[in-house]
This record gives structure tokens, C-alpha cells and sequence, in this order.
């Protein structure tokens, strides 16, 4: 069985950049797919627009989340995911640069699974990415479907 892919949604060309190092560094094996916004995020979990010949079942194995994307952003793409049945229980983990006491609430009130605020130091953001590759796509275990 082929890895599942991991969607990150990220606007900041820069940070994806370093999500890919870091992973790569991490020796995490699954797929980078990465889209711009967050109509783009919805666009391809919910297989439609330039994304429609994707099957809609093929779910990642994780959304890596930011919050302040361009036209929709991370609170809508979350609060759509889990309006959704086939996406309600997919794993999302917001990463972000933000502490505010509001986006945490807000995040953990729509249902994120787990809230990251990105470390601005690149080793342990590459740690950080670690710890989310090791429990996420190795340690936890999905419900059946999932």
C-alpha cells in the first residue's frame, strides 16, 4: 500500500520551502501535496474545480493547516472539513505562526485535532515536524474508513 499523502495548505512561499526541508530531514516518507489557499484546500479535499479528476475518497493522511490564508481562510477550511462527512474525521493539525489566545480557542472549538505554533528557529521547527510526522503517520492509529 502506497503512503498516503500529507496536504499542506501554507500561502508563504518560504514556509513551504522549510516544510519540505524539514520533512525531508525528518525522513518522512509520504508525499508533500501543497496548495495556496484555502479555496484551494476545499477544492481539493472536496475533488471539484482544477482538482475534479481527483478521486474524492483518497483522502490524505493529514492536513497541515495555516490560519491566515487568502481567500478562505483556515478557520472556514476547518469548519468546512468537518461539516463534511467523508472529511469530518480527518486529522487536521493547525500550524501557524500565531498565539493568539483567540485562534487557539477558535481552532480547538471547530475541531482541529492539535495546534502548532511554527518554531521560527529552523531545528526546532524541523523537530516539530518530527513530532508530527512520528505521531500522526506512525503512532496513531485512524478509525477504520479513515
Amino acid at each position: 500500500m502506497s503512503q498516503k499523502e500529507i496536504l499542506l495548505v501554507e500561502d508563504n512561499p518560504d514556509d513551504v520551502e522549510l516544510t519540505r526541508i524539514a520533512f525531508a530531514e525528518a525522513k518522512v516518507a509520504n508525499t508533500l501535496a501543497v496548495v495556496g489557499d484555502g479555496a484551494e484546500a476545499l477544492d481539493y479535499l472536496f475533488a471539484r474545480g482544477r482538482y475534479a479528476d481527483r478521486d474524492p475518497d483518497d483522502l490524505p493522511s493529514i492536513v497541515l493547516l495555516d490560519l491566515n490564508l487568502p481567500k478562505v481562510d483556515g478557520r472556514e477550511v476547518l469548519q468546512a472539513i468537518r461539516a463534511n462527512e467523508k472529511t469530518r474525521s480527518l486529522p487536521v493539525v493547525v500550524l501557524t505562526t500565531s498565539t493568539e489566545p483567540f485562534d487557539v480557542e477558535a481552532s480547538y472549538a471547530l475541531g482541529v485535532n492539535s495546534y502548532i505554533r511554527k518554531p521560527v528557529d529552523f531545528e526546532q521547527f524541523v523537530w516539530a515536524v518530527k513530532q508530527v510526522g512520528m505521531y500522526w503517520l506512525v503512532l496513531n492509529h485512524p478509525r477504520e474508513g479513515a
